[in-house]
């Protein structure tokens, strides 16, 4: 036992493709890095131009004060002038000593341009400088140079500008950190349904034709994209039922009379029978029924076909039934039956074509069933919001215990045994009435006939 092969995995177990999976579970994460990637460039686009216009502004604001400053220094040096000795008269210690106390560079200049009284630390080519002339009596007698050092004004500039700058990086974290896991959210939002829809893919592409994606949580797009992913797995299992159902359909139905021919053919050549007019004609009896079997499941086919194909527009019932019950009158009038119309206004979305054959059916299996003398009613209206049609014999009836199986595909009943035909026409009404999203049901009492009634949406 321990000597055993490991079992191989199944058929249907799905293989990934090389890379998938890692791809799959990183999409998340490369989402939310793209959220936070352009989160993080709008911030950084958002903080510098929040720094520039706030340095400009910051930097008006101070070229202002240091105008105004160096007006007012114009005005007090302006008052210390001696008219007699000029400046070498006038005393400018309180001007300087105003200027130190107050945080601001200043040069006092003569007429001349020469330096009368100097601030310690003033540099004329370091800090912008505002210059305002000293005049008196409407006479220029100097010039006033001003600028402000980092004690003062100057020194609360860079304080301003430092903490704009500290808001605005501290502001683009946060919007970072915001941006990271609203992005992580979103992602997860998003890759969710997208992982099932994947998962559920490969599942399908293994072998497992049951696997839907169902119901998913997330955006619109991405719900009915789930949603429709369903429908076309349901469509797809039901093509391929149908496959099935056929090919076991058309091997169950031909194999007795394949097998009656076979032996009635060897039978002849081996001489065990001779080919008399009666055997010849009981072989064609069953190359018959044989091309009837065919015919049948050809319009088994075109009905399948048509179930997940209609061309649906607005029609009215009581017309289809009224175009029906004029094809067939001609049968009813050959076999004595009687075929009463009671037609009201029922007006329904559907496939014309279709629901003609639905009615078709009903009136012709009516028939099969009615003896001569007999009494075939076809009834349409409306109840409530549908369109209903009913098809009521005065025939044999149907068993209680046969009732469940009249929509079952190559089904006959006791009754059917003398009659011909394959036993698809109430299933293929059937299906056609399940297409059109309306019931088709039967009720019946054996000897007092049977009523068949169609249940459709109303237009």
């Amino acid at each position: 036992m321990t000597n055993a092969p490991s079992p191989s995995p199944p058929a249907s177990a799905p293989q990934p493709a090389s890379g998938g999976g890692t791809r799959g579970n990183t999409l998340g994460l490369r989402l939310a890095l793209a959220f936070l990637g352009v989160s993080l460039a709008a911030v950084a686009l958002l903080a510098v131009l929040a720094a520039v216009f706030s340095a400009v502004d910051v930097s008006s604001l101070a070229g202002r004060q240091r105008d105004e400053l160096a007006s007012a220094f114009a005005v007090a040096a302006a008052g210390s002038w001696n008219a007699e000795r000029g400046w070498a008269g006038a005393d400018l210690t309180p001007v300087r000593d105003l200027a130190e106390r107050g945080g601001v560079q200043l040069q006092l200049r003569d007429d001349a341009g020469q330096p009368v009284a100097t601030t310690d630390g003033f540099a004329a080519d370091e800090e912008p400088k505002s210059t305002v002339p000293v005049v008196v009596k409407g006479r220029q007698v100097g010039t006033v140079l001003v600028g402000l050092t980092a004690s003062g004004l100057g020194g609360a500039d860079n304080i301003l500008r430092t903490a704009l700058l500290r808001a605005i990086a501290g502001t683009a974290g946060l919007a970072a950190l915001l941006a990271l896991v609203t992005g992580l959210g979103v992602a997860r939002r998003i890759t969710r349904p997208v992982s099932r829809l994947i998962t559920v893919t490969r599942a399908m592409a293994g072998g497992d034709r049951s696997a839907r994606a169902g119901r998913v949580s997330g955006p619109g797009e991405l719900v009915e994209l789930a949603a429709a992913f369903d429908q076309m797995a349901d469509t797809l299992d039901r093509e391929d039922k149908i496959r099935r159902d056929l090919v076991a359909s058309v091997a169950h139905e031909l194999r007795t009379p394949v097998a009656v021919l076979q032996a009635g053919h060897e039978a002849l050549l081996d001489g065990v029978i001779e080919a008399t007019p009666a055997e010849l004609g009981s072989l064609r009896d069953e190359v018959l029924r044989l091309a009837r079997m065919v015919d049948d499941l050809q319009t088994m086919a075109a009905a399948d076909a048509a179930v997940l194909r209609l061309t649906r527009e607005r029609r009215d019932l009581a017309g289809i039934a009224a175009a029906a019950a004029d094809s067939l009158s001609h049968r009813f009038d050959a076999a004595s039956v009687t075929l009463d119309r009671a037609l009201a206004e029922a007006p329904v979305v559907a496939d014309e074509r279709w629901l003609h054959q639905l009615v078709t059916n009903l009136l012709s299996n009516a028939l099969k069933f009615t003896p001569a003398g007999g009494r075939v009613t076809v009834r349409t209206g409306q109840d409530g919001p549908s369109a209903v049609l009913t098809v009521t014999d005065t025939g044999v009836g149907i068993p209680a215990d046969e009732l469940p199986h009249v929509f079952d595909r190559f089904w006959r009943g006791q009754a059917a045994a003398g009659t011909s035909g394959s036993g698809i026409g109430l299933a293929i009404a059937s299906e056609l009435a399940q297409a059109h999203g309306g019931t088709l049901t039967a009720a019946s009492e054996p000897g007092r006939g049977t009523t068949l009634t169609l249940t459709l949406p109303r237009a």
